[in-house]
Protein backbone atom coordinates (compact mmCIF):
# COMPACT_ATOMS: atom_id res chain seq x y z
CA UNK A 1 0.00 0.00 0.00
CA UNK A 2 1.56 3.53 -0.61
CA UNK A 3 -0.96 7.12 -0.52
CA UNK A 4 -1.24 8.48 -3.86
CA UNK A 5 1.04 11.00 -4.11
CA UNK A 6 4.42 8.84 -2.75
CA UNK A 7 3.30 6.23 -5.03
CA UNK A 8 3.32 8.67 -7.97
CA UNK A 9 7.40 9.76 -6.59
CA UNK A 10 8.27 6.40 -6.17
CA UNK A 11 7.41 5.14 -9.61
CA UNK A 12 8.49 8.38 -10.83
CA UNK A 13 12.20 7.60 -9.86
CA UNK A 14 12.29 4.21 -11.27
CA UNK A 15 10.56 5.50 -14.36
CA UNK A 16 13.60 8.24 -14.54
CA UNK A 17 16.06 5.30 -13.25
CA UNK A 18 15.04 3.19 -16.49
CA UNK A 19 15.39 6.13 -18.90
CA UNK A 20 18.79 6.52 -18.05
CA UNK A 21 19.71 2.65 -18.12
CA UNK A 22 21.75 2.61 -15.45
CA UNK A 23 23.80 5.81 -15.75
CA UNK A 24 25.01 6.04 -12.30
CA UNK A 25 23.73 6.94 -8.73
CA UNK A 26 21.76 4.97 -6.50
CA UNK A 27 18.99 2.66 -7.34
CA UNK A 28 15.46 4.25 -7.55
CA UNK A 29 14.16 3.50 -4.12
CA UNK A 30 11.56 1.02 -4.96
CA UNK A 31 14.04 -1.24 -6.76
CA UNK A 32 16.06 -1.55 -3.15
CA UNK A 33 12.78 -1.99 -1.72
CA UNK A 34 12.76 -5.16 -3.56
CA UNK A 35 16.08 -6.08 -3.60
CA UNK A 36 15.66 -6.23 0.97
CA UNK A 37 12.67 -8.42 -0.19
CA UNK A 38 15.19 -11.58 -1.61
CA UNK A 39 17.61 -11.24 1.70
CA UNK A 40 17.93 -14.07 3.32
CA UNK A 41 16.25 -14.65 6.75
CA UNK A 42 13.73 -11.91 6.05
CA UNK A 43 10.65 -11.97 8.57
CA UNK A 44 7.79 -11.15 6.05
CA UNK A 45 8.14 -8.23 3.86
CA UNK A 46 10.52 -5.53 3.20
CA UNK A 47 8.53 -2.53 4.41
CA UNK A 48 9.15 1.55 3.26
CA UNK A 49 8.07 4.30 5.72
CA UNK A 50 6.22 7.67 4.37
CA UNK A 51 10.03 8.71 4.39
CA UNK A 52 11.37 5.90 1.94
CA UNK A 53 14.24 7.40 -0.57
CA UNK A 54 17.06 5.92 -2.27
CA UNK A 55 20.00 4.68 0.36
CA UNK A 56 23.35 3.21 0.36
CA UNK A 57 21.85 -0.67 -0.11
CA UNK A 58 18.24 -0.31 1.55
CA UNK A 59 16.67 2.39 0.97
CA UNK A 60 16.18 5.39 3.91
CA UNK A 61 12.81 4.28 5.54
CA UNK A 62 12.97 0.66 4.58
CA UNK A 63 12.47 -1.50 7.37
CA UNK A 64 13.09 -5.24 7.80
CA UNK A 65 13.65 -7.89 10.19
CA UNK A 66 15.52 -10.98 10.13
CA UNK A 67 15.35 -14.36 11.42
CA UNK A 68 18.54 -14.80 13.97
CA UNK A 69 17.59 -18.31 14.37
CA UNK A 70 18.36 -19.02 10.72
CA UNK A 71 22.02 -19.57 10.01
CA UNK A 72 21.70 -18.31 6.55
CA UNK A 73 19.97 -14.76 7.33
CA UNK A 74 22.35 -11.53 6.81
CA UNK A 75 23.43 -9.32 9.54
CA UNK A 76 24.24 -5.78 7.56
CA UNK A 77 25.54 -2.51 9.99
CA UNK A 78 25.61 -0.58 7.11
CA UNK A 79 22.62 -1.61 5.22
CA UNK A 80 21.10 2.23 4.88
CA UNK A 81 24.82 3.59 5.23
CA UNK A 82 27.13 4.32 7.08
CA UNK A 83 26.33 7.60 9.02
CA UNK A 84 23.84 5.51 11.56
CA UNK A 85 23.50 8.27 14.23
CA UNK A 86 20.46 10.15 12.37
CA UNK A 87 17.33 11.11 14.31
CA UNK A 88 14.11 13.05 14.80
CA UNK A 89 13.04 15.49 16.34
CA UNK A 90 10.02 17.19 16.28
CA UNK A 91 9.61 21.07 17.42
CA UNK A 92 6.02 22.44 17.36
CA UNK A 93 4.94 26.61 17.01
CA UNK A 94 2.10 28.12 17.73
CA UNK A 95 1.89 28.87 14.10
CA UNK A 96 -0.56 28.24 11.98
CA UNK A 97 -0.45 27.05 7.96
CA UNK A 98 -2.44 30.58 7.50
CA UNK A 99 0.17 32.33 8.76
CA UNK A 100 3.35 31.16 7.26
CA UNK A 101 1.46 30.21 3.35
CA UNK A 102 2.09 33.73 2.15
CA UNK A 103 5.89 33.72 3.79
CA UNK A 104 6.82 30.61 3.16
CA UNK A 105 9.77 31.14 0.33
CA UNK A 106 10.87 34.10 2.84
CA UNK A 107 11.03 31.61 5.51
CA UNK A 108 12.59 28.95 3.64
CA UNK A 109 15.60 31.07 3.13
CA UNK A 110 15.39 32.41 6.21
CA UNK A 111 15.87 28.77 7.58
CA UNK A 112 18.60 27.75 5.37
CA UNK A 113 20.31 31.04 6.45
CA UNK A 114 20.28 30.36 10.46
CA UNK A 115 20.82 26.56 10.03
CA UNK A 116 24.25 25.25 8.36
CA UNK A 117 24.03 22.46 6.58
CA UNK A 118 26.01 20.67 3.98
CA UNK A 119 29.84 19.79 4.32
CA UNK A 120 31.93 22.98 5.03
CA UNK A 121 28.99 25.18 6.23
CA UNK A 122 30.53 25.98 9.06
CA UNK A 123 28.08 25.85 12.71
CA UNK A 124 25.96 27.86 14.68
CA UNK A 125 28.70 27.31 17.40
CA UNK A 126 30.66 30.85 18.44
CA UNK A 127 33.99 29.20 17.95
CA UNK A 128 35.74 25.97 16.90
CA UNK A 129 35.58 23.38 19.73
CA UNK A 130 38.52 22.14 21.36
CA UNK A 131 39.28 18.48 21.59
CA UNK A 132 38.44 18.89 25.42
CA UNK A 133 34.81 20.70 24.31
CA UNK A 134 34.46 17.34 21.56
CA UNK A 135 34.55 14.70 24.92
CA UNK A 136 32.76 16.32 26.60
CA UNK A 137 30.13 16.60 24.06
CA UNK A 138 30.82 12.97 23.33
CA UNK A 139 30.67 12.21 27.46
CA UNK A 140 27.70 14.25 28.10
CA UNK A 141 25.31 14.32 25.45
CA UNK A 142 22.98 16.92 25.69
CA UNK A 143 24.19 17.79 29.08
CA UNK A 144 26.79 19.53 27.05
CA UNK A 145 24.06 21.60 25.26
CA UNK A 146 22.43 22.54 28.17
CA UNK A 147 25.11 23.70 30.21
CA UNK A 148 26.20 26.06 26.75
CA UNK A 149 22.44 27.07 26.94
CA UNK A 150 21.61 25.37 23.71
CA UNK A 151 18.74 23.89 25.03
CA UNK A 152 16.30 24.23 27.60
CA UNK A 153 16.21 21.31 30.23
CA UNK A 154 12.66 19.96 29.89
CA UNK A 155 14.26 19.24 26.28
CA UNK A 156 16.16 16.53 27.59
CA UNK A 157 13.19 14.89 28.98
CA UNK A 158 11.69 14.10 25.79
CA UNK A 159 14.63 12.58 24.19
CA UNK A 160 15.85 9.40 23.83
CA UNK A 161 18.22 8.24 27.10
CA UNK A 162 17.69 11.65 28.15
CA UNK A 163 19.79 13.15 25.53
CA UNK A 164 22.85 10.95 27.22
CA UNK A 165 23.65 7.11 26.60
CA UNK A 166 24.94 5.77 30.19
CA UNK A 167 28.88 4.56 29.89
CA UNK A 168 29.24 6.89 26.90
CA UNK A 169 33.02 6.89 26.52
CA UNK A 170 35.01 9.45 24.41
CA UNK A 171 38.16 7.92 24.63
CA UNK A 172 36.37 4.80 22.59
CA UNK A 173 35.91 7.25 20.08
CA UNK A 174 39.26 7.26 17.33
CA UNK A 175 40.87 10.30 16.77
CA UNK A 176 39.89 10.17 12.60
CA UNK A 177 36.35 9.97 13.88
CA UNK A 178 36.10 12.94 15.91
CA UNK A 179 37.97 15.02 13.40
CA UNK A 180 35.34 14.54 10.96
CA UNK A 181 32.64 14.91 13.19
CA UNK A 182 33.83 18.19 15.22
CA UNK A 183 33.17 20.50 11.59
CA UNK A 184 29.82 19.30 11.98
CA UNK A 185 28.46 19.88 15.49
CA UNK A 186 26.07 22.78 15.52
CA UNK A 187 25.49 21.77 12.29
CA UNK A 188 22.34 20.14 9.98
CA UNK A 189 25.27 17.87 9.29
CA UNK A 190 25.61 16.60 5.53
CA UNK A 191 23.82 13.91 3.46
CA UNK A 192 20.61 12.47 3.85
CA UNK A 193 19.64 15.90 6.73
CA UNK A 194 16.67 17.83 6.02
CA UNK A 195 14.36 20.16 8.28
CA UNK A 196 10.76 20.39 7.37
CA UNK A 197 8.00 22.42 7.86
CA UNK A 198 4.77 21.04 8.18
CA UNK A 199 0.77 21.25 8.73
CA UNK A 200 -1.12 19.10 10.91
CA UNK A 201 -3.63 17.69 8.26
CA UNK A 202 -5.30 14.89 10.34
CA UNK A 203 -5.12 14.21 13.42
CA UNK A 204 -5.53 9.95 14.01
CA UNK A 205 -5.00 10.04 18.05
CA UNK A 206 -6.29 12.72 19.86
CA UNK A 207 -4.58 11.63 22.62
CA UNK A 208 -0.90 12.16 21.33
CA UNK A 209 -1.59 15.09 19.59
CA UNK A 210 -2.88 16.68 23.05
CA UNK A 211 -0.09 15.20 24.95
CA UNK A 212 2.33 17.09 22.06
CA UNK A 213 0.17 20.37 21.99
CA UNK A 214 -0.36 19.55 17.95
CA UNK A 215 -4.47 20.21 16.64
CA UNK A 216 -5.47 20.28 13.07
CA UNK A 217 -4.31 23.16 10.52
Amino acid sequence: YANKALLELVLLELKESEAKKGGGGFLPAVQQLANVATLPGIVGQSIGMPDIHSGYGFAIGNVAAMDLDDPDAVVSPGGVGFDINCGVRLLRTNLMAKDIIGVKEKLADQLFKCIPVGVGAGSILDKKLSAKELDAILDKGMEWAEQRGLCWPEDRLFVEEGGRFKGARASAVSPRAKERGKTQCGSLGSGNHYVEVQEVVEVFDPVAAEAMGLREG
